[in-house]
C-alpha cells in the first residue's frame, strides 16, 4: 500500500469515527422523540377535534334561520338587513376560516359552499322583493324560502360531514 492510499484510508478512518461521535448523541436524541411524536400526534388529534367543533359551531351561526334569529331588528330596509346578515355572515366565517389547516379539504370546501350559497339566497331573495320592503319582509322571504326549498337544509348536511369526520379521529 502506497502512502497516499494509507493516509487517505486515515483519514477516511478518523472521518467516519468523527461523524460516529458527532451523530451517535443525535441518533439516541431522535430514538427518544418517538414517544413524543406519539404526544404530538395526540396533540395534533385534540386540535383537529376543537377544529371541527369550532367548525360545527360555525355552521350552526351561519344557519340562515340562526342568523336571522341573532340580527333581526325592527324598522330595518330590506337592503340594511341584507347587509347586515351577510356582513355577519362574513364576519363568523373570516372569525373561523383558520381551522382549514387542522380539517380536510372536502370540509373545509362544504363550509365554503355554505356560506356562498347562504349569501346568495340572502341577495337573491332581497333583490326580488320590492324597495319599499323592510328588513321583516326579507327575514320572512328567507324563512319562507328555507322552509319549501333543500337548500335550506344544506347547513345539517355539512353539520354531517363535520360530525362523521370527527368521528373518524376517536
Amino acid at each position: 500500500m502506497n502512502t497516499q492510499t494509507a493516509l487517505f484510508a486515515a483519514c477516511l478512518a478518523i472521518f467516519l469515527a468523527g461523524s460516529f461521535i458527532v451523530l451517535f448523541p443525535k441518533l439516541k436524541f431522535w430514538a427518544k422523540k418517538k414517544p413524543t411524536q406519539s404526544i404530538n400526534t395526540f396533540e395534533n388529534k385534540q386540535m383537529q377535534l376543537a377544529a371541527y367543533e369550532r367548525l360545527l359551531l360555525l355552521v350552526d351561526r351561519i344557519a340562515l334561520q340562526n342568523l336571522i334569529s341573532r340580527e333581526a331588528l325592527p324598522n330595518m330596509s330590506v337592503r340594511e338587513m341584507q347587509h347586515l346578515l351577510s356582513q355577519n355572515l362574513k364576519q363568523e366565517f373570516e372569525f373561523n376560516i383558520t381551522q382549514q389547516i387542522y380539517v380536510s379539504a372536502d370540509s373545509w370546501t362544504s363550509i365554503k359552499n355554505l356560506r356562498d350559497q347562504n349569501l346568495l339566497i340572502i341577495h337573491q331573495i332581497a333583490q326580488s322583493l320590492p324597495a319599499n320592503a323592510t328588513g321583516t319582509d326579507l327575514n320572512r322571504s328567507i324563512l319562507e324560502f328555507l322552509a319549501n326549498d333543500q337548500r335550506g337544509r344544506l347547513h345539517e348536511l355539512v353539520s354531517e360531514v363535520l360530525s362523521f369526520e370527527a368521528k373518524k379521529l376517536l
